[in-house]
């Protein structure tokens, strides 16, 4: 039996869950998000509380999964997801053009506009090697993080380019260290 599918999503005050079909509609201070259940699990309000259900053992694999995605849409509705990246390099550095653009030079030839998608927001230190993205849906703001994280991954000979805020990264050694 699920663990996390078991476990009841507690609705803070200030939000409302709706239910209609296979969809969990979310809705908060910072906004509104959708939630498609798959098929043979349902959801169920319980004083306060939602619950997941599934209809039989076969959709053990998915039971804690759709309890995951709602519980994400419920944090995201009201606390909001960030997930921050680390420019490192020379020369290496990213700036906002208007909301929606942020420009990267990543020691290419040429900068790299990436336009931000509706619902993720960008906000870039002054030093411009630190970006912060915060939005209400989970997967969009790693998903969104992803893509700018692989316009310059980082070498692993100089660990330039750019990583997630915290991420460990194991250099190689280079041609004369290798005897």
């Amino acid at each position: 039996m699920s663990r996390i599918g078991k476990k009841p999503i507690a609705i803070p005050k200030g939000v409302t869950a709706k239910i209609e079909g296979n969809t969990v509609t979310v809705q908060g201070p910072k906004g509104k998000l959708d939630t498609a259940l798959p098929a043979g699990i349902k959801m169920e309000q319980r004083d306060g509380t939602l619950v997941a259900l599934r209809e039989n053992d076969s959709q053990a694999a998915v039971h804690g999964l759709a309890r995951a995605l709602v519980n994400n849409a419920v944090d995201g509705v009201t606390k909001g997801w960030t997930r921050e990246l680390e420019i490192v390099g020379i020369g290496y550095r990213a700036e906002m053009k208007g909301k929606g653009t942020v420009v990267f030079n990543l020691g290419y030839s040429h900068p790299i506009e990436y336009p931000l998608p509706s619902g993720v927001e960008c906000a870039v230190d002054p030093k411009q090697t630190r970006l912060t993205l915060n939005g209400i849906d989970r997967q969009k703001v790693g998903q969104v993080a992803a893509e700018m994280r692989s316009l310059r991954e980082p070498d692993p000979y100089k660990n330039k380019g750019v990583r997630y805020a915290g991420e460990r990264l194991k250099k190689k050694v280079g041609k004369t260290g290798a005897k």
